[in-house]
């Protein structure tokens, strides 16, 4: 198995299409999934290897690039197995994407909180410090200049990943997307 890229011309916006190769034949067909899954081959989980192998044929893959599964079967009878391993792979990636957005919409949840209840916080010790100390007192000024470093420290992780930690999860779903609707392409040798 081994994945190549075309360039198709499309003027002047031409992306490389990234093809995945696979060979089907009863001998073969059992390479594709976890060995200990009894459920029908439709609905079997794939192997890792195999896995592995799809994955790294996305590697040259650009954001717009298309992605083909190009099948090839020695006989007729082989081809009865190209369409339940087709459906399979679709349904793992549909579902690894639909994890992938829910980890996302995770991440978001979480840093949107956390940056709420900074700023909760920062605005509570805003609030309360001209209560506990005067101004006529000396180390206002200290605690004042304590509060606004406090303040930084404390919203930068939430503002850090909020601008740029969200990138590598619109990735990795974008590639999943792709993946679980590729257009096939079959071919008989």
């Amino acid at each position: 198995m081994k994945a190549v890229s075309r360039t198709t011309p499309n003027g002047k916006d031409s992306f490389e299409t990234v093809s995945i190769f696979l060979m089907v034949s009863h001998q073969n067909i059992a390479e594709h999934f976890n060995a200990n899954d009894p459920a029908p081959i439709y609905k079997r989980q794939l192997s890792h290897e195999f896995e592995q192998y799809i994955m790294l044929t996305t590697v040259p893959a650009r954001r717009y690039s298309p992605f083909q599964y190009k099948v090839t079967c020695k006989t007729e009878q082989d081809r009865q197995y190209v369409e339940p391993l087709i459906y399979a792979i679709k349904r793992h990636f549909e579902s690894r994407k639909s994890s992938r957005q829910a980890a996302f919409e995770r991440f978001k949840r979480r840093n949107y909180v956390l940056l709420i209840l900074s700023l909760a916080v920062i605005l509570l010790l805003r609030l309360v410090n001209p209560l506990l100390f005067r101004e006529e007192e000396g180390f206002h000024s200290a605690i004042v200049s304590g509060l606004d470093i406090f303040s930084w420290v404390m919203l930068w992780q939430p503002i850090e990943k909020l601008v740029f930690c969200w990138n590598p999860y619109l990735k990795e779903i974008n590639l999943l997307d792709k993946l679980s609707k590729a257009e096939v392409i079959i071919n008989h040798v």
